[in-house]
């Protein structure tokens, strides 16, 4: 695969999330030279402990998204519990407590889409462990707007529907296992670092 100079990364999971984003984003090192968007699907209530959870064991900084706040890269940014997560144009984030989608708010589809059409080309997008659809069609959306389109391999998966569901929509450019999503997200890392 040619490595193209990314400029983000948008990732959901959900059922089994917990542990993927704890084995991804601990492999990331303190400069990862792109951010990391996620969504992780939490009870209403889960204020901020995943990121604290996370932060205690990752060196790359892992934080809740805010309203406005500007998107920079060596950063994790985390859908707040209850709410949708969209990236605007000025690549900036928003927040809003609209309506479910595929039962879920913060929904994957909901920041996958806005992300693809803010960064078109420059996304990377990643469909993990999760046992609903959601995802799915934000997935087929990156890929359409000629972003890079990767599901974990439901074999490895603690629920394998969803990435299941991300595959039949989007046929992904990529099924990977984990080991494998972590060393392609180091090698388009070293690869941005080389052209600086």
């Amino acid at each position: 695969m040619t490595i193209r100079n990314y400029e983000a990364v948008v990732l959901g999971a959900s059922f089994g999330g917990m542990q993927m984003l704890k084995l991804l984003l601990t492999a990331l090192p303190r400069d990862f030279s792109l951010p990391v968007i996620a969504v992780q699907h939490t009870a209403p209530t889960a204020e901020g402990a995943l990121a604290e959870l996370l932060n205690r064991v990752c060196e790359i900084e892992v934080r809740e998204a805010n309203e406005k706040e500007p998107i920079e890269p060596a950063r994790v940014y985390l859908a707040p519990a209850n709410y949708h997560l969209l990236v605007e144009p000025d690549r900036t984030f928003s927040l809003t407590v609209d309506e479910r989608v595929n039962y879920a708010r913060p929904a994957i589809d909901v920041l996958f889409e806005t992300a693809a059409e803010t960064y078109g080309a420059g996304l990377i997008g990643l469909v993990l462990t999760g046992a609903n659809s959601d995802g799915a069609k934000g997935l087929r959306h990156i890929k359409d707007r000629g972003g890079l389109a990767i599901v974990q391999d439901p074999a490895t998966a603690a629920a394998p529907a969803m990435p299941r569901a991300a595959i039949l929509a989007a046929r992904p450019h990529r099924v990977l296992a984990p080991e494998q999503i972590t060393a392609l997200l180091l090698q388009i890392h070293h690869h941005r670092q080389e052209r600086i």
